[in-house]
């Protein structure tokens, strides 16, 4: 079966996340990604020792970062410094259909490796960034991770309570959602030279991934010149809330406005009084008394098991799902049967279970693996076989220090 992909060939110029997450998502779909690296030192995130007590070390060199970051791609060390390396790059260019880098600006320009060098050696070529703050403006060459985007775009205030401090996501939320706006991109872009038939340079950045993210909160902020309230489960709609369970899970629920689900829900929670209760006959009294409901059904919640309550409201045909961990989501039916976590055999570690790619194809198939190259593994093959040097020429590239 098909890849989506396949046939596509990147070069990517990346570090970390944000930008390699995007050609790690184009390798899924089944293009052949080149990662280029510094010899001898390569992408940063090869040597990301963990977070507080997570190590990322997985053993026999494996790094759990870098696997995320730069799966199913081939790696080739090549020093930009040099002019001689930069040629490489452009040959490499003449035969492959995407540039990607998310490299500074400063050092892109100069390293020779922006868009005017690289459409020169291959005017057809998608020429594609990811930047922190955008191309233009006061931040164009600042450096940016995802706790700026998090911070900037006003994501922070998007979650938690009004009491409460400004609060963060974990982990690399932004960097993920940025590589997928990346890879994006690069499709749209592929998908306008094979139907108009010209190259072009797209962009992308980590701010403007996380604004987007926060397109309705920003609608209202424009057209409403106020910021989104935040939630506050003592004065939100009971009907679309979350609540604490006898065991300590949590449970959240969404019902749609309309008399039938409030009806329906009052009967589950054993509650049939509520039902025709004058003070609560419509969606605007029930919001308007939430400080009296909503402490009922705290108190009522708290009095069966989560599972109990799931398996009630699912009966009841409400809109309901549990408050998981990403322990517990790893292992929710919902997530296996539908392989958004699919089992792998990774050649050094052994069998692991992995993320799965969420889009599924009735024509075509992604890969399901997880193995980043090490450093430079495949310089000599890409020479050869890509660049069409000869061994000689890669002889000298490497007494020279170029590769």
């Amino acid at each position: 079966m098909h890849k989506p992909l396949e046939g596509i060939r990147v070069l990517e110029w990346g570090i970390f996340h944000a930008g390699p997450g995007a050609t790690a998502i184009l390798a899924d779909m089944g293009a052949e990604v080149i990662k280029i690296e510094q010899p001898g030192t390569g992408d940063p995130v090869r040597r990301a020792k963990g977070y507080k007590d997570i190590d990322f070390n997985l053993g026999s060199g494996v790094n759990l970062f870098n696997l995320g970051a730069n799966r199913n791609k081939k790696s080739i060390t090549i020093d930009l410094t040099k002019e001689e390396g930069r040629q490489i790059i452009y040959n490499l260019a003449t035969k492959s259909d995407v540039f990607f880098t998310n490299v500074r600006r400063r050092a892109v320009v100069k390293n020779k490796m922006d868009y005017r060098y690289l459409a020169k050696a291959n005017p057809s070529i998608i020429y594609a960034s990811a930047t922190g703050f955008g191309t233009r403006g006061p931040g164009k060459d600042a450096g940016a991770f995802d706790y700026q985007g998090q911070g900037m775009s006003g994501m922070m205030y998007a979650f938690g309570e009004p009491h409460m401090s400004p609060l963060l996501g974990q982990f690399g939320i932004i960097d993920q959602a940025t590589a997928v706006m990346a890879s994006y991109q690069i499709v749209i872009a592929l998908l306008m030279r094979e139907r108009l038939g010209f190259g072009q340079e797209v962009d992308v950045s980590i701010l403007g991934t996380a604004s987007y993210l926060l397109y309705l909160n920003n609608l209202v902020a424009l057209i409403r010149g106020r910021n989104m309230p935040r939630h506050e489960q003592i004065s939100a709609d009971p009907l679309r809330n979350y609540y604490c369970c006898q065991d300590g899970k949590w449970l959240i629920q969404t019902q749609p406005p309309g008399e039938e689900n409030w009806k329906k829900e009052c009967s589950v929670l054993g509650h049939p009084e509520l039902a025709d209760d004058p003070r609560y006959d419509s969606r605007e009294k029930r919001i308007e008394r939430s400080r009296e409901l909503v402490p009922i059904f705290n108190e009522t919640f708290a009095t069966k098991p989560r599972d109990e309550w799931l398996r009630l409201f699912h009966e009841a045909d409400l809109i309901v799902s549990p408050v998981n961990t990403c322990l517990e989501a790893v292992n929710d039916p919902h997530l296996i049967e539908n392989d958004y976590i699919v089992d792998f055999d990774h050649p050094d570690i052994g069998r692991i279970r992995i993320p799965g790619f969420p889009i599924h194809f009735s024509e075509a198939e992604v890969r399901r693996d997880l193995v980043a190259p090490k450093l430079g593994e495949h310089t000599g093959e890409v020479l050869r076989e890509i660049g069409g040097y000869s061994d000689e020429d890669i002889a000298r590239f490497k007494e020279g220090k170029i590769i």
